[in-house]
């Protein structure tokens, strides 16, 4: 074991949710036998998307799963501000009641996306067809990704959008009006670009088109249809009418976040003589391939499909969210080198994190590539990546657009940075769990942006894991969960 590493311990708590000192620090040792069911919090992209919609419809909808996390929290504070009666029941239930999108009032003030892409982008689309001026901003993190590949598209429909760097950056000034549809090919295969088109596109004249490379998550597609949208898709293309009405469904129910469960189901696999089990889990075949690689490698996990999620009877059109459900079991395995690459990588993105982790104990060397989207998220994923896992002994080289992981590699505790990403904050935490002494992850507390109990999670699995503590996660919570005082609490008055 080795000697404690507070004296090392990187100070720098860069970027978003990052918690200076050691309220933000985790402390993780090596781990075995976990054993335990957990429950993940619901689908973060389709939380997103759902409360968009159920606030551009109108009339009353109840979101059940709603993700607790502080980016879902970002999209209700936003709907707040422009006039949506948003209330918070309990922690993963959402209540939005509204006149619908003819009713959005001009805000106030700026709105403000926080570290979340999803909801600057998507939300963009739909002020594009606002009759009056609008703000979206965000955090340092956010203002540096790239928003061209949105605002371009937008301007070709009519849209007026000024920003940073002729529009390519945040705070992104919107105009909106009378939009008429385009087809538009996507450079990239992007979920957000082709969402914030096909939600601008409703409102818009016309038809609008996407197509993209290679298909991304589609579950803007796939809920439309609940809102009384038809949606037409030709292979890469899928298309919508503007002009037609939404209609609002009474509930809505949210799958559990196949993202997060990737961090339990990696720790299952890499910890001896453990097996975990994660419920009610979306398996959309766009959200999957980290389990599909996990296969590749030689993972024993197993999937028990349910029925697609679905909205309980109520007032107004019920039905499928087109969405299946499967509890999935992961138990110790032993692993082989992948090659990873092409038209996965877009189905795999977010977990590119973790499954670099698991590559440090497969025999061989994984190779990922295409996988340059990841230097424009919350922070350069691929630099992060290659640099925190040479701090635990890995053998990492980086590239343009990918990573070579060589394994099987013992690893060693040691002081890592979570660099404000909530993704890096839970991978290596996980590394943690396979390496020889104490690992100490600074800025740990912004593991809280997507799953606020992760850490908790490992420690009813049985790992051995301190802090961060309850006011640093808590800090990282309320700045969502509160949005600054726009979401109400059930019983309370309504903006």
């Amino acid at each position: 074991m080795s000697e404690p590493i507070s004296s090392s311990l990187p100070t720098r708590a860069s970027g978003p949710g990052g918690v200076a000192g050691p309220g933000g620090v985790a402390r993780v040792r090596p781990a075995r036998d976990l054993a335990g069911t957990v429950r993940v919090p619901g689908d973060k992209s389709i939380s997103h998307r759902a409360a968009m919609l159920a606030a551009a419809a109108g009339g009353r909808v109840t979101l059940e799963g709603y993700a607790p996390g502080r980016d879902a929290a970002s999209t209700l504070a936003c709907l707040a501000a422009l006039g949506v009666a948003v209330t918070r029941p309990a922690a993963d239930r959402v209540v939005v009641e509204g006149p619908g999108i003819d009713g959005w009032q001009a805000p106030a003030a700026p709105l403000d996306a926080g570290n979340s892409g999803t909801t600057m982008r998507l939300l963009l689309g739909l002020l594009a067809t606002r009759p009056f001026a609008a703000t979206l901003t965000g955090d340092a993190s956010l203002c540096r990704r790239p928003m061209g590949r949105v605002v371009e598209p937008l301007r070709r429909m009519g849209a007026q959008i000024e920003g940073r760097d002729g529009g390519r950056r945040a705070p992104l000034r919107v105009r909106g009006g009378a939009l008429r549809g385009i087809h538009h090919d996507s450079p990239v295969a992007s979920a957000q670009v082709k969402s914030a088109l096909l939600l601008a596109g409703l409102f818009a004249e016309g038809r609008t088109s996407v197509r993209e490379p290679a298909l991304s998550r589609d579950h803007t597609e796939r809920m439309l249809p609940l809102f009384g949208v038809p949606v037409r898709r030709d292979d890469l293309t899928v298309a919508v009418e503007g002009g037609r009405p939404l209609r609002a469904p009474a509930r809505v129910s949210i799958p559990g976040d196949p993202s997060a469960a990737a961090f339990y189901l990696a720790a299952a696999v890499l910890c001896p003589g453990s097996r975990v089990v994660v419920p009610g889990v979306g398996v959309n075949p766009t959200r999957i391939g980290f389990l599909e690689v996990l296969e590749a490698m030689g993972a024993r996990i197993r999937m028990r499909i349910r029925d697609e999620a679905a909205s309980p009877a109520g007032d107004g059109p019920t039905g499928p969210v087109g969405e299946p459900v499967a509890d999935l079991i992961a138990e110790a395995s032993d692993l082989r080198a992948v090659a990873v690459g092409g038209e996965l990588i877009p189905r795999l993105i977010d977990e590119i994190p973790i499954l670099a982790v698991l590559a440090t104990q497969a025999r061989g060397t994984t190779r990922i590539r295409d996988a340059a989207e990841l230097r424009v998220k919350e922070t350069d994923r691929l630099r992060a990546l290659a640099e925190e896992l040479r701090r635990l002994g890995a053998r990492v080289d980086e590239h343009p657009d990918g990573l070579d992981v060589h394994g099987p590699t013992p690893l060693r505790g040691a002081a890592c940075d979570a660099r404000g990403d909530h993704r890096m904050a839970m991978a290596l935490a996980v590394a943690g769990l396979a390496a020889d002494g104490e690992t100490a992850i600074v800025g740990a507390a912004c593991a809280a942006v997507s799953d606020p109990d992760f850490f908790v999670n490992l420690r009813r699995l049985g790992a051995a894991v301190d802090g961060p503590d309850d006011a640093a996660a808590d800090a990282v919570r309320a700045t969502g969960t509160a949005a600054d005082g726009a979401i109400q609490p059930e019983g309370s008055a309504s903006p």
